[in-house]
């Protein structure tokens, strides 16, 4: 039987003082892993300057993976899909994995996602905006309404100029499900105040219902209406998803396959 050689008064002194020092450089992953590391290291015959390196890579790494769950967290999305079945859509994989790369955002252009529902607008642009995040992008998701709720009431409580900022120290807007619900003016201006002040500077993303054509649906304003288009469509990422709900197909192919 193997003996576990307990550790000496100084070698537990040592252990505690590092424990100490990771405490005051806010380094937990190296607190909980140095001991594990360095038994590797010995095993694997690193040297110290590797035993270092593997340490720090795994604070780097942990710190990455809290920055993204709290980006996604920051970005109020409903929820996080990345998974897309593109076999039953009519969407280029291809197309959606250069968007993912991000290029788009650095460039601030718009992506519109043109569908009937149940086509995988939102849960495209959902995807993209975890792709984002994981680019350490600050994001913001909202439906139409929500958004035109919140402005409305920050109007209302004397507080615009605060929210609107808010939205100025994003990089990636996703407005999602406009066309849905037709806006009252007021609404509507406030939505394109958000819109035209982050025009090329913020990338955008908007899914919709509604051809371009029937806009005026939405934005009653036909003034306003044309503003809004302008500024989404300039350098547009236009993606149609189609017509026909691939979720629909899906139940009805599970359908089919039962007994």
């Amino acid at each position: 039987m193997t003996r576990t050689k307990t550790p000496s008064p100084a070698a537990c002194l040592h252990e505690q003082t590092v424990r100490h020092h990771c405490r005051a450089l806010k380094m937990p992953t190296v607190a909980g892993q140095f001991e594990t590391l360095a038994q590797a290291a010995i095993r694997e015959g690193h040297g110290h300057v590797q035993y270092l390196d593997a340490l720090l890579t795994a604070e780097i790494e942990e710190r990455e993976r809290k920055g993204v769950v709290r980006r996604i967290q920051e970005a109020h999305l409903p929820r996080v899909k990345t998974e897309f079945d593109f076999k039953q859509a009519s969407v280029s994989a291809a197309r959606i994995a250069d968007l993912a790369a991000g290029g788009y955002i650095g460039r601030a252009e718009p992506v519109v996602l043109i569908g009937e529902a149940g086509t995988g607008k939102t849960h495209l642009a959902l995807g993209l905006c975890v792709a984002a995040c994981q680019q350490r992008r600050r994001v913001r998701f909202t439906s139409a309404a929500a958004l035109v709720n919140e402005l409305v009431e920050a109007r209302a409580a004397s507080q615009l100029s605060r929210v609107l900022g808010r939205w100025e120290r994003v990089d990636l807007i996703c407005i999602d499900e406009v066309g849905y619900v037709p806006l009252m003016e007021m609404g509507a201006e406030l939505m394109f105040q958000v819109i035209a002040d982050r025009a090329e500077k913020t990338a955008l993303i908007v899914t919709t219902n509604l051809p371009f054509s029937e806009w005026g649906q939405v934005f009653p304003n036909p003034r306003l209406c044309g503003a809004v288009l302008d500024r989404v469509t300039d350098q547009a990422h236009i993606i149609e998803t189609g017509g026909e709900s691939y979720r629909f197909k899906r139940s009805l192919a599970k359908r089919g396959a039962a007994p």
